[in-house]
């Protein structure tokens, strides 16, 4: 299992969730990847694009405008 971090900072909607997935893809179940952003949107879109492809959000947060999420890479 390792970590990743993806940059998606200065991206609009919907790029931040198309850079998640693309990152997603090159990793191993039970990786984790941290993804930073400045979308808002992102809060609510990256976990419902999670739910439908079966991966888990280990928690999220927004602080001064920098959404932050991390996530476990499912099967």
């Amino acid at each position: 299992m390792s970590n990743y971090q993806l940059d998606a900072r200065n991206s609009l909607c919907p790029m931040p969730v198309i850079k998640t997935q693309n990152k997603v893809n090159e990793l191993q179940v039970g990786d984790t990847l941290e993804v930073t952003c400045t979308d808002p949107g992102a809060l609510s879109d990256i976990p419902a694009w999670c739910r439908i492809n079966g991966h888990q959000i280990i928690d999220s947060n927004e602080n001064n405008g920098i959404v932050v999420i991390n996530i476990r890479v499912g099967e």
